[in-house]
């Protein structure tokens, strides 16, 4: 189900939107002090997610402690947590009119709780200043420190996601400090608590049909519900580069293949990335 041409294919060709919508946005989030992953890593879909009234924060600065070969956010020692984040993203979600918000954020293995407070903050935050948003965070692992997760949990987001990102012969190589089993174990606890858990890989790092399919069923067993597949693009020459280029067929055929495996929902094609359609995840 693999293609093997490295020369990036027309179907990745893509524009990014520009007018209006993409100007008040990226007001709003410098006027603030906020990083988005909308803007940021330049997501091909943004145009739509904002069309929709959706869009993506980063939370705990744009350092991080930890240096995946995939991502390309800057590594290193972050700053101290801003105490105004919390409302800073808050008043954004309300001055841009959002219906679902997706947070984010970058590993603090610098911080004793990872960073989980300040999640919780910025859930509560939100959910005070919005009362009708829906919320989707994608969080870290905190380390498998499970009584972390617990407390985003009790903050009150509709859709809990963490990423197993590739598969699992291919973790250790591609993932910093992260192992394929901590993720799992982090996803059977959101599931656990009642809340929609989610989850996501990407395509195109040397992984096999048959490393995509278990994947799918080490998810199911953890109650994953939502699933999203992409396909990976080398963001610069310095990380892992691209081994495959996936056709938009294979990538349809494994949504369906998730559907039957009992996936409520799979987002599967060369440009879905983590957010894409969020909005629908909550039903």
């Amino acid at each position: 189900m693999a293609c093997v041409n490295r020369r990036k294919p027309d179907w990745l060709k893509i524009r990014l939107p520009k007018g209006q919508l993409s100007v008040q946005v990226a007001a709003v989030v410098r006027e603030h002090g906020l990083h988005t992953i909308c803007t940021s890593g330049m997501c091909p879909n943004q145009g739509e997610c904002w069309g929709c009234g959706t869009a993506t924060f980063m939370i705990g600065g744009d350092i991080c402690t930890r240096s995946c070969k995939f991502c390309n956010i800057k590594t290193g020692r972050p700053l101290p947590l801003d105490p105004q984040e919390p409302a800073h993203v808050a008043e954004s979600v309300r001055l841009l009119g959002l219906k679902h918000v997706v947070i984010t954020s970058v590993d603090r293995d610098d911080l004793a709780d990872f960073g989980a407070l300040h999640w919780a903050q910025v859930i509560e935050r939100v959910r005070e200043v919005n009362p009708g948003v829906t919320m989707e965070v994608l969080i870290p692992d905190f380390q498998g420190r499970l009584e972390w997760v617990d407390r985003i949990v009790a903050a009150g987001p509709e859709v809990i996601s963490h990423n197993l990102e590739t598969v699992r012969r291919l973790s250790p190589a591609i993932r910093s400090r992260a192992t394929y089993d901590t993720s799992l174990a982090v996803l059977r606890r959101i599931a656990a608590s009642g809340k929609i858990a989610k989850s996501g890989i990407m395509l195109g790092l040397g992984e096999t049909e048959e490393e995509v399919l278990e994947t799918m069923d080490d998810l199911r067993k953890a109650g994953c519900r939502v699933m999203t597949i992409g396909q990976y693009l080398q963001p610069s020459a310095a990380n892992v580069a691209v081994q495959e280029y996936i056709r938009p067929e294979v990538f349809e055929a494994y949504r369906e293949t998730g559907l039957t495996k009992g996936f409520t929902h799979v987002e599967s094609g060369p440009l879905v990335r983590s957010s894409y359609r969020a909005e629908r995840h909550v039903k």
